[in-house]
């Protein structure tokens, strides 16, 4: 039981304790009037009135003291027959509350009823609509994926995935896949710029390692060639090689890139269709899924999503976040702007809940049932003396009240008629 709860049946029995004490007041009193007028009346046939009044106020007090009581507990402690109503049938109370919320508050027709013009779906677009709303509910969905990720199997989870990533690798032939991306390659023309990238570095490296290359030919050269001679080679190689490269490099129809262009796409045919390629493809997939690499890379996979997937959600300004919010907001504009999303909204939701109250109606007033059987008896009429005690009391006042009158009148009537 909270602190709250403690303050409220504190309060409620102070309040019930006040009302019983206003209630036996009036009784008190009708009771010292009826005695003073009992007195007086032998002498004044007048008190006669008072004394009726009083007399018939004490009896409708009580009498309704007596009813209020017998629902709680035994009045006076007497084992009096249908007394103590609620300590003695709380069982049959239970089923019966539980049937009354069933049949009046969770059949599917009432609660369609209610939902039918609530426009539940322009008030959840206009709702999320607000960016504030919207942000607030990104913020709920940082606990949202933490609470998922806490309560999932890391272990079960990882190796899942890993299997997933694995069998869907397994699921393309390596050899045929490069294939087509060679014919991609080649059709944009991308491998030219690799070409073109490559002939550029290897001028580089003829340019910056001339002097080396120089002096491998005179290591190479035999002892009786001449430097002079072994110069006028390297040079004439030299120029013919750079030569050589520029115009491949610089001719875009330079015949050997045409060669390059038609070896090039019967290699991509041989991959596509070759079963010794294909072979070795998928023999080479599968050493580098076995490769500890791999592995280890495959192993931390859902550590990593993980990880990132709650501190992106934790922190308002992360892309996903920023992304989320603006979701939600443009959704909400949507739905706000849109009466055929909104209907569609309306209708899903009043089939849901009434799909809902439907199905379990009956485990509701069974939980009201069974929760009310497992109270104490004296527990149970304590309880609810608390929550309706002081209104009862005004049972007691009123009949003490209207009993009175009653007397008067009664006393009055046969005075002037009877008499």
């Amino acid at each position: 039981m909270t602190a709250a709860t403690d303050t409220s049946d504190a309060e409620r029995r102070v309040e019930l304790t006040r009302m019983k004490r206003l209630a036996t007041s009036l009784l008190v009193a009708a009771a010292v009037v009826f005695v003073v007028a009992r007195i007086k009346e032998t002498s004044n046939p007048t008190w006669g009135y008072l004394r009726s009044t009083a007399e018939a106020a004490m009896v409708g007090a009580l009498a309704d003291w007596f009813a209020v009581t017998a629902l709680f507990r035994h009045p006076l402690g007497l084992p009096i027959p249908h007394t103590a109503i609620i300590k003695k049938r709380k069982d049959q109370i239970g089923e019966s509350l539980g049937g009354f919320v069933r049949d009046n508050f969770l059949s599917r027709a009432v609660v369609e009823e209610r939902l039918e013009h609530a426009e539940l779906g322009r008030r959840l677009g206009g709702w999320l609509s607000d960016p504030e709303h919207a942000r607030r509910l990104g913020d709920q969905s940082a606990a949202v994926v933490r609470g998922v990720t806490e309560v999932m199997s890391d272990e079960t989870v990882q190796s899942g995935l890993e299997e997933l990533v694995h069998n869907r690798l397994r699921s393309f032939p390596v050899a045929p896949l490069a294939g087509r991306a060679i014919d991609v390659a080649v059709e944009g023309e991308h491998h030219q710029v690799l070409l073109d990238a490559t002939l550029g570095g290897l001028g580089r490296f003829l340019d910056d390692n001339q002097t080396q290359l120089r002096e491998k030919l005179y290591d190479e050269s035999p002892w009786w060639v001449p430097e002079q001679i072994d110069n006028v080679i390297f040079d004439k190689i030299y120029e013919v090689l750079t030569r050589f490269i520029g115009e491949l490099a610089a001719e875009r129809d330079h015949p050997m890139r045409r060669e390059l262009d038609a070896r090039t796409l019967r290699l991509s045919e041989d991959l596509k269709s070759d079963p010794r390629l294909i072979a070795k493809g998928e023999a080479l997939k599968e050493e580098l899924l076995a490769h500890p690499e791999v592995r280890a890379w495959s192993a931390s996979l859902w550590s990593r999503i993980k990880t990132g997937l709650i501190e992106a959600t934790e922190n308002p300004q992360s892309e996903l976040r920023l992304r989320l919010d603006q979701a939600l907001v443009d959704a909400g504009t949507s739905i706000e702007s849109d009466p055929a999303v909104r209907a569609k909204i309306d209708q899903w939701i009043t089939d849901s809940i009434g799909y809902v109250a439907d199905q379990f109606r009956g485990e509701v007033a069974d939980l009201i049932a069974t929760t009310v059987q497992r109270w104490d008896g004296e527990e149970t009429a304590q309880r609810l003396e608390l929550q309706v005690g002081r209104d009862l009391q005004f049972i007691r006042i009123n009949g003490t009240l209207v009993g009175g009158l009653c007397g008067l009148i009664i006393y009055t009537v046969s005075e002037l008629f009877i008499a």
